[in-house]
């Protein structure tokens, strides 16, 4: 079983549903199976006025999710070039369902963040309404470096960063560690790994149906207190200075000459982002300056529609087959990009990423509904 579903009963009757990713050889990489599973089940525990209270988490102590299953997204492109692979059309729907769900849930929806918190990972994690990271916490959109694009909402939730850091985060893959997320607001709460038990507990104890508001933030607070002498030093808010000097600049071509000019600089952990992204996906940066660009008018139904139109326009393009290749099934870290030169990309193959890809209706024209 790739998920793994329980409901624990508290001291007043008050159940807690427990939603474990349970792929851990892959980190928990999200197949079409575990989406449409997840929702379905989420749709449930909402439903139920015993269920209060819903807690998703995943298997095995390197990984909370460590993104989408984009190897098998990737050979269904190559049975359909050039065009939307089925597979790819039913995924993306089923992910940004239930990203959205995830965003709009109607009880207490806590997610325990350890571990790798990856791609679609993140997009599990920045919709829940309790977001909690651990010292092994690593959380990036790293999807420059396989060809495809920050999705899941990115634009919404990088685009909240201080600063120009949510584009240089987008831009460059760079991880950030729980003192990171809880800084730039991709976090609520810090605990330690051993911790968990102990909030389940904790939350089988409380009184769900006076004042349950303030008991649970109580409870959050004292085990956050707990855990405060090992957060980790900051990262990417010392640096914010430095990273919006050099992102102020007026397109992502500039962008792009920017960071790669870090690449020589006498920070690591600067150099390092800037070498992840120079060996990443040209085209991915462009759709990346662009989408934080289109994202400003928009409501997060919206987002999520303009994400689906880009992730079917990635699957008939060649770069995100070619990326995943060479990172993850081939594995000799040698994509060849269709389009290597950032600034020699025509604008027409930008723009046509954000063209419908599909007859009708948008297949999640009905968000805003939900």
């Amino acid at each position: 079983m790739d998920l793994h579903f329980e409901e624990l009963t508290g001291v007043d009757g008050a159940r807690i549903g427990i939603a474990t990713l349970n792929a851990e050889k892959s980190l928990n990489a999200l197949s079409l199976s575990m989406l449409e599973s997840l929702g379905r089940k989420l749709d449930e525990w909402a439903a139920e006025d015993q269920v209060v209270c819903v807690l998703l988490r995943g298997a095995g102590s390197k990984a909370f999710c460590a993104g989408g299953d984009v190897r098998t997204l990737v050979e269904a492109c190559r049975a359909h070039p050039g065009e939307v692979p089925p597979l790819a059309a039913k995924f993306f729907a089923a992910e940004y369902r239930l990203d959205y769900r995830l965003h709009t849930y109607p009880k207490p929806l806590i997610c325990w963040g350890h571990g790798y918190v990856l791609g679609g990972g993140m997009g599990l994690l920045q919709g829940a309404s309790i977001r909690i990271v651990t010292p092994s916490s690593r959380l990036a959109m790293p999807e420059i470096s396989i060809g495809l694009y920050p999705d899941v909402a990115a634009s919404w939730f990088l685009g909240r960063v201080p600063g120009k850091l949510g584009l240089f985060l987008g831009l460059t893959g760079a991880h950030s560690n729980a003192r990171d997320a809880l800084d730039l607001g991709l976090a609520d709460r810090f605990m330690r790994d051993d911790q968990q038990e102990e909030l389940i507990d904790g939350l089988l104890q409380l009184n769900w149906q006076e004042q349950t508001p303030v008991q649970l933030n109580s409870l959050l607070k004292a085990l956050e207190q707990q855990a405060s002498g090992e957060l980790p030093e900051a990262q990417w808010l010392p640096r914010r200075a430095l990273v919006d000097q050099a992102l102020d600049v007026c397109d992502a071509v500039h962008a792009w000459q920017a960071i790669s000019r870090l690449r020589s600089h006498q920070d690591p952990l600067l150099a390092k982002a800037a070498q992840t992204m120079t060996e990443g996906c040209p085209l991915t940066a462009l759709l990346h300056w662009e989408q934080l660009k289109r994202v400003r008018p928009l409501s997060l139904a919206q987002i999520f529609e303009m994400d689906y139109t880009l992730s079917l326009n990635c699957c008939r393009h060649p770069e995100f087959a070619e990326g995943v290749r060479a990172r993850l099934i081939d594995k000799d870290q040698k994509p060849h990009w269709h389009w290597p030169d950032i600034a020699a990309i025509p604008t027409n193959v930008v723009q046509a990423h954000f063209s419908k890809a599909w007859e009708g209706r948008h297949p999640l024209a009905d968000l805003s509904a939900i």
